[in-house]
């Protein structure tokens, strides 16, 4: 009995410091979990002068560009060492020439027909003289004698070999031509794009000889929109405005070649099917002839160009993917906190758009992408220090 008694209060003793235990234990400290904030990237906005670009592109034509045929028919017997594929020529230059024997005995038979005629218009001058000289002795010997004809005074045989002189100068004029058109020369400083006939190979008037072009300028007809046609103000018809600069670029592999040119005018009315109007871009000597121009501007080039256009005031120049929906910024005020402001665009190009309203010098705007962004969110801030670094 006294063991039972001895267990049941170890047994109660036990109990109670658990239960002590329990009841004077030190509540667990809660950990405060952090929400992370997001770093972004912002500008400052600032106004400046904006002078407005229109972006388009094109491939080099030449502005002249020739089918070079002979006038003349025979065998070609010579050919220039530049007369092939990619040739450089001079105005006046000889490029081909064809048999001239048959032309050159043509002109003999014309300068001899010609020689001829002159004998006869001289004997029939002086006939002619003789007559009126024995007309007027018959006059003063007979002074009832009536008027004389032309006929009696060879007048009409005079006026025919007059006449026929004239034939035999025109007959030599064109054999004296068609010996000159044996030898084809160049019309202009070019080039020989494609060669279509060559020595030996019997020729008809009329026929393909080459393909040439010009290279004095280069042309890229450039296509502008409606909407891009309000940014810049195109050269007149009449030349009373002066031709736009613009900027032509090409990348070959990492490489990338820059040309400048002038817009000189326009095609006048917009294209039925695109809706776009082209304009033409000049470029001088893109073959780099004069050794002045650096980097040759091959036709058939693919270019990139970019005209400058009308003075747009000042303006905020805003990065494009900077904008949700098309025309809201979301804006950072003074407590690091996010907002969304629409905002007034001008007119937007690739890479920025050109806003008027709806910003004051120093609004700072956040330019990295937020995936569901909230008003009034907090962020931290990095402000890079100009525009230039957002590309």
């Amino acid at each position: 009995m006294k063991t039972w008694l001895i267990s049941i209060a170890i047994l109660a003793s036990a109990v109670g410091g658990a239960f002590v235990m329990v009841q004077t234990r030190a509540a667990p400290t809660q950990m405060e979990r952090e929400i992370p904030v997001l770093l972004v990237d912002a500008i400052e906005a600032r106004r400046e002068p904006v002078f407005f670009r229109v972006n388009t592109q094109g491939a080099v034509t030449p502005r002249t560009e020739s089918n070079l045929v002979s006038e003349v028919s025979g065998q070609i017997v010579e050919v220039a060492s530049n007369y092939v594929s990619g040739g450089f020529f001079r105005k006046g230059e000889l490029l081909l020439r064809i048999d001239p024997r048959n032309y050159q005995s043509a002109l003999k038979s014309a300068q001899a027909n010609v020689a001829r005629v002159q004998t006869q218009v001289a004997k029939e001058n002086a006939l002619a003289n003789f007559a009126l000289d024995d007309w007027k002795t018959l006059r003063d010997l007979n002074a009832s004698a009536g008027p004389v004809s032309d006929l009696a005074l060879r007048k009409p045989q005079l006026a025919e070999a007059i006449a026929e002189l004239t034939s035999a100068e025109a007959a030599l004029e064109k054999a004296q031509e068609d010996l000159n058109r044996t030898s084809i020369r160049a019309p202009y400083d070019g080039m020989v794009q494609e060669k279509h006939a060559d020595v030996g190979q019997y020729v008809n008037t009329g026929s393909q000889l080459a393909l040439i072009f010009a290279t004095d300028y280069a042309e890229i007809r450039l296509p502008i929109t409606q909407r891009e046609l309000a940014l810049v103000d195109l050269p007149s018809a009449d030349g009373s405005s002066l031709p736009l600069p613009v900027t032509l670029t090409s990348q070959a592999g990492k490489i990338q070649h820059t040309w400048q040119g002038l817009i000189v005018r326009s095609e006048g009315v917009f294209d039925s099917a695109s809706r776009v109007l082209y304009v033409v871009a000049q470029v001088e000597d893109p073959y780099n002839q004069s050794g002045r121009n650096g980097e040759l501007l091959r036709i058939g080039t693919f270019v990139t160009a970019s005209i400058q256009g009308r003075f747009g005031g000042a303006l905020f120049t805003i990065p494009r993917h900077a904008l949700q929906r098309g025309e809201t910024l979301w804006i950072i005020d003074e407590q690091q906190k996010i907002y969304p402001r629409d905002v007034q665009i001008v007119s937007t190009d690739e890479e920025y758009a050109y806003v008027d309203g709806g910003l004051m010098n120093g609004d700072r705007y956040t330019i990295t992408p937020i995936d569901q962004p909230l008003p009034g969110m907090p962020v931290r801030v990095n402000t890079l220090p100009r525009l230039g670094n957002v590309r």
